[in-house]
């Protein structure tokens, strides 16, 4: 061969080998985010979500998509935007929060790996067969909400003493409430309380409950925790704040945000977590050998200001129970 064949054997050797490389390099992975809330009042979960995925080496736009599916708070709408992510033949799905979008994940595909935060009892809602060992395409982060609510009730009442009625605001489009409505009442009746137990799931059934505590004379509010709440912290905290009504919620960014007391696992911890398990997942790792896991750490959050604004003394072993004082 001669030598100016040879160099241009060479030279055409040397660019069809970075297109066909490029040819086989593997797709970008797609995690297909499902949420029953809305895209403008989850901007801190969806940032602590990005922040779990690069620690395992994922960075949104750079070498992972992520498409966004959210229902709005109408959980009715979960199976179509499910459906549409499996349509879109995404590498994942990430369920937040609670059983609402996780279901409606499992029910759309057996086959792409399902991750789900802020779930109550997984086992219960069929989304696993056990903590340990889930088995199947879906694994998780559980909450202890159910566990947790006669404990909000127990430090309720010892701020506000003297209280009789208290009333309990859940969801009525959350499966697990109900069982936490029953418990509650339970846990109330100990305490020697009266639970009237309030239904919301719009907006406007939330300004409904909150005429109808005047009516009650709850002196004191349960908030239990759920997405739909938690996408409406600034309602709930500034319409606690007009009735001075005494209220304990399940998440520390209520009291942050001006509410009286929180107690609860760390929400912006819990979707860290998912975006861990998420990018562990991407990387090959099986939903069903990925334990799912709970919460370990929980924080008792109270706003002093708040409580003073309300005319209320917080007893002094409370305050050095706290993980956190807001003045």
């Amino acid at each position: 061969m001669r030598r100016r064949d040879l160099l241009s054997l060479i030279g055409g050797a040397a660019v069809a080998w970075p297109l066909a490389a490029s040819a086989q390099q593997k797709p970008m992975p797609v995690i297909g985010y499902l949420a029953g809330g809305s895209p403008d009042l989850q901007v801190p979960n969806v940032a602590a979500f990005r922040q779990g995925l690069s620690q395992t080496g994922y960075v949104e736009r750079q070498n992972v998509t992520i498409e966004y599916r959210w229902a709005e708070g109408g959980y009715d709408r979960l199976p179509a935007l499910a459906a549409d992510l499996v349509g879109r033949k995404v590498d994942l799905i990430a369920a937040a929060v609670g059983p609402g979008p996780a279901q409606a994940a499992k029910n759309a595909t057996s086959t792409i790996p399902i991750v789900f935060t802020g779930v109550g009892d997984p086992i219960a809602d069929g989304l696993v067969a056990s903590l340990a060992r889930p088995g199947g395409n879906v694994t998780g982060f559980a909450v202890l909400v159910v566990e947790l609510t006669p404990k909000l009730i127990e430090l309720l009442s010892e701020l506000v003493p003297r209280t009789r009625v208290i009333a309990l605001l859940i969801n009525p489009s959350n499966t697990a409430h109900a069982g936490i409505a029953r418990d509650a009442q339970e846990a109330a009746r100990t305490k020697g309380l009266q639970l009237a137990v309030l239904k919301a799931s719009t907006e406007t059934e939330i300004d409904a409950v909150f005429a109808s505590l005047v009516k009650l004379q709850a002196g004191g509010l349960v908030i239990v925790g759920d997405p739909f709440f938690g996408g409406r912290i600034a309602q709930l905290v500034a319409l606690t704040a007009r009735d001075a009504v005494p209220a304990i919620y399940a998440w520390r960014e209520f009291a942050a945000a001006g509410g009286l007391i929180s107690y609860g696992s760390s929400l912006t911890d819990a979707f860290r977590q998912l975006g861990i398990y998420a990018g562990r997942m991407l990387k090959g790792e099986k939903p069903a050998d990925l334990p799912v896991q709970q919460p370990t750490k929980f924080e008792l959050v109270i706003n002093l200001k708040t409580a003073k604004t309300l005319g209320l003394t917080v007893p002094q072993s409370m305050l050095q129970r706290a993980d956190e004082v807001i003045e």
